[in-house]
């Protein structure tokens, strides 16, 4: 029996082994959308009468094509081109019967010295590379030859533009600029300024700088919809510092780019454990203009979930020399462990908000003092108002309450509020009715009989005693006076 389980145990330890070694296997092997060098992993298959379209853009097809096959076509055309003109001329010599008599002194041929095929090809291509040996020439005897000579002119001006502009743009474009900028073969998650960072870093081989050089973040990564739709690489976008700016790049040395995980970010509910069992890729593309040829230049890489290293940061590569910056690539790709968290971004603010319960009844206050003056905004303006349920547009619209007493609440409400934030006994003393209200008149009755005084104290003695007599002041007004005054009054 016990043998048996020492087998059993073996066979189950051999399985787990082949098993565990086959993940693996299968994620090392995983297929990338875009390589370490940027070339993408896509070909277009089934094509059907689309591949006209090719030939519509024929100049981008040939810029397209790979090297060997662009020589193959150079040569081609040249060839064809220069066995076709070589062939006419070659005709009108033996239409003309001038093979047959090319060493007749008195007879004048179309080209002269022109004596078989070899002949004509020789004048073909002392015409067109415009050497110009002087042997061989064309007369004025042979019209046809003067109209041969001007189509090649035109055909071989046609060709020369055509493949060697080809040849040009192929040359001068700027994948190979590409190649001497530099992304860092891992990236990392680890805590800067005290948010969980997605981190990796990118550098410029070149003295010449990349002018308005700009980089981008995408995610790619399958999903399904709530409706059951499945979409394969669906992509995302990384925020990478778009609305600060931090996009755009100074790559004088090797920079380090930060993905901020926030709410926003769908890395937002990734911890350590879950990161093993995702599947998505980080496509990193940056942009610029070459300096030394004005050409838009592009770099790729990308990033899978095993090239994500959870709770490391990369190593400094800049140390201040005499009179000088020095940048260490040796250290470029190099990372070193940091304490960081396991848990998500979300796991992280929903424990610092549970271990701060304090935060929680402020927030909720802070909410509902607003939550009146809110709703007398919503009732003022008339937009807001049209919103609303037709039921309710008629309550407000033909019941609703005056704005002043609307405003009443609110300030009502504002002073509740600010009742609890006294002492115990002072909010006993202002919740006693009629306290309030009658200290309010009494404070502005006093307030306004020390203006009267005032006010009186400050005018003349007669007039004093004018006022002071109350309703004699009219006495020394005019009869037509008083009347006027008895009418506005009443």
């Amino acid at each position: 029996m016990s043998a048996l389980r020492k087998k059993l145990g073996s066979d189950y330890q051999v399985v787990t082994t082949t098993s565990s070694s086959h993940l693996k296997d299968k994620r090392r092997k995983r297929q990338r959308f875009v390589d370490k060098n940027g070339r993408c992993n896509v070909q277009h298959g089934n094509l059907g009468g689309e591949t006209s379209r090719y030939l519509s853009d024929l100049f981008t097809t040939l810029v397209d094509l790979k090297w060997r096959w662009n020589l193959f076509i150079f040569i081609l055309t040249y060839t064809v081109a220069w066995l076709f003109m070589a062939s006419m001329w070659w005709v009108i010599a033996y239409i003309r019967g001038d093979l047959n008599r090319a060493h007749d002194e008195k007879y004048t041929p179309c080209v002269a010295n022109v004596y078989n095929f070899p002949s004509a090809f020789l004048f073909f291509i002392e015409t067109e590379a415009t050497i110009g040996y002087g042997h061989r020439y064309i007369t004025d005897k042979c019209p046809e030859g003067i109209i041969l000579f001007l189509f090649q002119s035109i055909l071989g001006s046609i060709v020369d533009a055509f493949l060697i502009g080809c040849m040009f743009i192929k040359m001068s474009q700027p994948k190979k600029r590409a190649e001497t900028l530099m992304f860092s073969e891992n990236a990392a998650i680890s805590t800067r300024d005290g948010k969980l960072t997605l981190m990796f870093r990118v550098g410029n081989l070149r003295n010449s700088h990349m002018v308005s050089a700009q980089i981008r973040c995408k995610l790619l990564k399958s999903r399904q919809t709530p409706e059951g739709e499945f979409l394969p690489l669906d992509q995302l976008e990384l925020d990478v510092g778009f609305s600060t700016g931090a996009d755009q790049l100074f790559l004088v040395s090797p920079l380090t780019i930060c993905h901020v995980i926030d709410i926003k970010s769908p890395f937002y509910e990734l911890s350590q454990q879950s990161m093993q069992t995702e599947q998505f890729e980080i496509v990193v593309i940056l942009e610029g203009i070459v300096e030394t040829t004005g050409m838009t230049c592009q770099a790729r890489t990308s990033y899978t979930e095993d090239e994500v290293l959870w709770g490391h940061r990369f190593f400094p590569v800049i140390s201040l020399e005499e009179g000088f910056f020095k940048v260490d690539y040796s250290q470029f790709h190099a990372t070193f462990e940091v304490p960081t968290s396991s848990s998500s971004a979300k796991e992280q603010d929903e424990a610092l908000l549970m271990s701060s319960p304090l935060m929680a009844p402020s927030l909720c206050n802070s909410g509902e003092k607003n939550s009146s003056l809110d709703r007398l905004e919503l009732l003022e303006d008339p937009e807001s108002t049209t919103k609303l349920p037709a039921k309710l547009q008629k309550m407000t619209g033909s019941y609703g309450l005056p704005r002043k007493l609307l405003r009443m609440s609110s300030t009502t409400s504002e002073m509740t509020y600010s009742l609890r934030e006294l002492p115990m006994k002072l909010q006993r003393i202002s919740s006693v009715p009629g306290v309030s209200e009658e200290m309010q008149v009494s404070k502005t009755t006093k307030i306004t009989t020390e203006a009267i005084s005032k006010s009186v104290a400050d005018l003349p003695p007669k007039l004093q005693r004018m006022a002071g007599g109350g309703g004699r002041m009219d006495g020394h007004l005019p009869p037509k006076l008083r009347k006027m005054n008895s009418d506005r009054f009443t």
